[in-house]
C-alpha cells in the first residue's frame, strides 16, 4: 500500500478500510454490487432531494433561533422550525436506512457508514430531546440551546457525509482513469 500523499487520497484510501469480514476487505467506499445496486436504486436520489432540504430546513431554522435568543420576539416561529426539521430529520433517517438496506444489506450501522450512522444518533437524540422538552415546557432560552447544539452535531454529522461521499467519488474517478489506461 502507498502512503497518501494529499489529504484527499488519504480520505480516499481509508474511505472504505473498514470490511464486513476479514476475508472481505473493501477497496473503497462501495463494492461493484454495492455500487450497482446504489445506481439502480430510487432511494439515492430521495436521499439526493432530502439531504438539502434537511439543510436548507435547519438555516432557516437557526436564523430564527437566533432572532429570539437576540430579541425574545419569535418563539413559536422557531419552535415550529425545529419541529419542522426534527421531522425532515426523522424523514431522511426513515428514507436512508431503507437506502442502507438496499444497498448494504443492512437497516443502520453498515461497515461503509458505521460513524456516520453512530453520530445520526446522537442527533437524532437531540432533537427527540428537543420534542420532549418542548412537550414537558422547558424554559424557551433551554429549548433553543439545545436546538442549536443539536444542530452543531447534526453539521458535523453532515461533514462526515459529505467527506465520505467525496472519497467515494475519487475511488471511483480513479478507478474509471485506470481502467481508461489499461
Amino acid at each position: 500500500m502507498t502512503t497518501p500523499t494529499h489529504a484527499s487520497d488519504a480520505l480516499t484510501a481509508t474511505a472504505g478500510a473498514r470490511s464486513p469480514s476479514p476475508q472481505a476487505p473493501r477497496a473503497g467506499l462501495y463494492t461493484p454490487e454495492e455500487r450497482a445496486r446504489r445506481d439502480a436504486t430510487t432511494w439515492t436520489l430521495v436521499q439526493g432531494i432530502l439531504a438539502p432540504v434537511q439543510f436548507l430546513v435547519m438555516a432557516v431554522s437557526v436564523w430564527l433561533v437566533l432572532r429570539y435568543l437576540r430579541t425574545g420576539d419569535g418563539l413559536a416561529a422557531a419552535n415550529i422550525s425545529v419541529v419542522v426539521k426534527t421531522f425532515v430529520l426523522y424523514t431522511i433517517m426513515v428514507t436512508g436506512a431503507i437506502w442502507e438496506k438496499v444497498v448494504f444489506g443492512k437497516y443502520l450501522f453498515a461497515d461503509a457508514f458505521f460513524w456516520e450512522d453512530v453520530v445520526s444518533m446522537g442527533v437524532i437524540a437531540l432533537h427527540t430531546a428537543y420534542l420532549a422538552g418542548l412537550a414537558l415546557a422547558w424554559p424557551p432560552r433551554t429549548l433553543m440551546v439545545l436546538a442549536l447544539v443539536a444542530y452543531g452535531t447534526y453539521a458535523v454529522n453532515a461533514i462526515q457525509f459529505v467527506l465520505k461521499l467525496r472519497a467515494a467519488r475519487l475511488q471511483e474517478a480513479e478507478s474509471r482513469r485506470q481502467v481508461a489506461t489499461a
